[in-house]
């Protein structure tokens, strides 16, 4: 489909013009004379070294390619472009998260540096704190100080896990597996490079039982784990079978308390002969 006026300022024609590509050619690409003003600039880290065989390209707004550059062993790079407009500068490079920004060129050559945050893996192994065997199948997840999930992956068999493409910051590692309590740890990811960690799961105790009356099993019985210190750990509600179960519990010493519903006063004016109805509700508090 034609185009008129490009958004980047451009006439048909100067859009389909051959374009300059500035760095490393692939073997048999044709090279043109440039025309026009251009950018330049240097492809850095964040620490001030250059990043070398980074791609650099030049797009219009409408998305053709202009031109495209591979950045020298100093960082440099040049493009040129068919004349002064609005452009897109997108740059890449292994380990790096790329980068779009938009450059507004003019009649001469426009210095733009541009910086690349590198990006790191995270890797590690997931064992059990009693014994120091590998927990396979344990779900790993990644989230950043605002709780988003980055990344998630179950271990392998020797209870490894490695993340790949984290970008520097602080990130909180979060570990769940069956029969283990769960467990989360801050991690700092620095820089380019590999960062490795070693969680310990502790395994879960797990108590459960039956609340029954004289009749049978007893339905909606409320039963309170209380720790040594006094602190309810856990409540639950008896089902039908008047079965409960607590989980992930640590080692020590708890008491179990099972009560029925607490007792209903009512004040009730009965008035001479025949029948009142008058119904009772029995329910927990904080139903």
């Amino acid at each position: 489909m034609a185009a008129s006026a490009s958004d980047s300022g451009l006439t048909p024609a100067q859009e389909e013009r051959p374009r300059v590509l500035t760095g490393a050619a692939s073997p048999g690409e044709e090279q043109y004379d440039p025309e026009g003003s251009g950018v330049r600039g240097t492809v850095r880290n964040a620490d001030g070294s250059a990043v070398a065989r980074a791609a650099v390209t030049l797009i219009s707004q409408r998305g053709r390619q202009i031109g495209r550059s591979v950045a020298h062993a100093d960082g440099s790079y040049v493009l040129d472009a068919p004349g002064p407009g609005s452009y897109v500068l997108i740059a890449g490079a292994d380990g790096h998260q790329p980068q779009a920004s938009t450059v507004v060129v003019g009649d001469v050559t426009l210095n733009h540096d541009i910086l690349l945050t590198g990006t790191s893996r995270l890797t590690g192994v997931v064992r059990g704190s009693a014994d120091g065997q590998p927990v396979p199948a344990a779900l790993v997840v990644v989230t950043d100080v605002r709780g988003e999930v980055l990344a998630t992956g179950r271990t392998g068999r020797l209870g490894d896990f490695t993340f790949s493409e984290l970008v520097t910051g602080t990130f909180t590692l979060a570990v769940n597996a069956p029969g283990h309590r769960p467990a989360a740890r801050p991690v700092e990811v620095d820089g380019q490079g590999v960062t490795r960690v070693e969680i310990e799961l502790s395994a879960g105790a797990r108590v459960h039982g039956t609340v029954r009356a004289v009749s049978g099993p007893l339905q909606d019985a409320r039963v309170s784990l209380v720790d040594a210190a006094g602190n309810v750990v856990a409540s639950s509600t008896t089902g039908e079978d008047g079965a409960y179960a607590f989980t992930d519990l640590d080692a020590g010493e708890y008491t179990v308390i099972a009560a029925g519903y607490p007792p209903v006063a009512s004040a009730l004016h009965v008035d001479g002969p025949g029948v009142d109805d008058f119904d009772i509700e029995l329910r927990h508090p904080d139903e």
